[in-house]
């Protein structure tokens, strides 16, 4: 629970970046591994990655700014804050969009590549997970139970107080995640169904999740939080992806 991990020279490892690193370059390889399988052209991995990665921190980022509107108002100078605050939502979504966009630019099989690194990107956000249990973010409700973590010297979460580990909830879920839909992408013939599952299983976790989670400063919309909003919207993308995966599935017999 120290994100200053240690510091080679005058450079400083972080436990939230190496954890984001590690994860990424795992998601790499598993999709490369599993591209090779399929038939699918793995050279066309990096460039997916390269859009997906960067479109993503931007939405991500972007859709933090909205949550905390109210704060940016009062005080503009949180703008220039682009090293911390992002929302994983955010990322997903343009995650998405950069993937469809350069599928589309190259004239690739969206759905069949959405299958193919959807899985991985539930590996990745594990390792993430495990970023924000060292940086202390993404922290959990104040509780009694013996499972409680206790923070000493983060810069996020309250210390000295019990919290409800929502961090390695969040992890042990994404990593459950990630070897379910493994186990699917093999029972799942029809293209497209693979990354339906991605978003419904991710969407009803992290609803429920949510209810125990501390940093309430994401924003709420009504009685959900900002998430919990956006989880409605993603579940219902993919159950309508699964639907319109199997009626093409359906007419390609």
């Amino acid at each position: 629970m120290k994100n200053d991990l240690f510091s080679i020279g005058g450079i400083t490892i972080h436990g939230y970046g190496l954890m984001i690193g590690i994860g990424i370059l795992a998601a790499y390889l598993v999709s490369e591994n599993r591209a090779k399988k399929q038939g699918l052209d793995p050279d066309h991995l990096l460039g997916i990655a390269l859009w997906g990665v960067g479109i993503g921190l931007v939405s991500a980022k972007l859709l933090y700014y909205i949550t905390i509107m109210d704060q940016i108002i009062r005080n503009p100078r949180l703008l220039l804050d682009i090293a911390n605050g992002f929302v994983v939502y955010g990322g997903l979504i343009g995650g998405i969009l950069g993937g469809y966009g350069y599928c589309k630019r190259h004239k690739l099989d969206f759905f069949r590549y959405a299958d193919l690194i959807l899985p991985s990107v539930a590996l990745a956000q594990g390792f993430g997970r495990l970023g924000c249990f060292l940086a202390g973010c993404c922290y959990g409700r104040e509780t009694g139970s013996p499972f409680a973590i206790v923070f000493r010297e983060s810069g996020y979460a309250p210390n000295n107080i019990p919290l409800i580990p929502t961090q390695l909830i969040s992890s042990g879920f994404n990593f459950f995640h990630f070897f379910l839909l493994l186990w699917l992408a093999k029972r799942l013939k029809r293209s497209g169904e693979t990354g339906a599952m991605y978003l419904i299983i991710y969407s009803l976790g992290r609803f429920v999740i949510e209810f125990f989670r501390g940093d309430l400063i994401r924003g709420n919309v009504g009685a959900l939080t900002t998430s919990q909003f956006i989880s409605l919207f993603a579940a219902a993308a993919g159950v309508m992806l699964l639907i319109i995966s199997r009626k093409r599935g359906e007419e390609d017999e």
